[in-house]
């Protein structure tokens, strides 16, 4: 029963998990940041459908404020916001600095990049 009450919050985690095991098992650099864009938005997910409180509005007033357990608390929906646009931001920094590693090593595998950054032969 805790399941179904708590979908979104499981899902949130299944999606977490998903993204943590991409993030450590993967080699290549864009797979790792398909990952971590996983876990961000599993995060997301948690953060909404904690903040959503049913039967409660937005706490958008028009008529005066009826008592403050009416609205809803806007703090997750801001905290969610901020975040979707830092990970849009580390994300598109990831993929410039994995562009210029592939253009550097060929490759972006990062054992290899490890290896052939120690002056092995990769």
């Amino acid at each position: 029963m805790g399941l179904i009450t708590n979908f979104y919050e499981a899902t949130a985690m299944v999606l977490f998990g998903i993204g943590f095991v991409t993030l450590l098992l993967q080699k290549n650099l864009i797979k790792k940041i398909i990952g971590l864009n996983i876990m961000d938005s599993a995060i997301f997910l948690y953060l909404t459908t904690t903040g959503y409180i049913t039967g409660r509005s937005a706490p958008i007033v028009i008529d005066g404020v009826v008592y403050a357990g009416a609205y809803v608390n806007p703090l997750p929906s801001a905290l969610v916001m901020t975040g979707i646009v830092v990970a849009v931001s580390i994300t598109a920094f990831a993929l410039a600095l994995s562009l210029k590693l592939y253009e550097h090593y060929g490759t972006l595998d990062m054992d290899k990049i490890a290896l052939m950054s120690r002056g092995g032969k990769g």
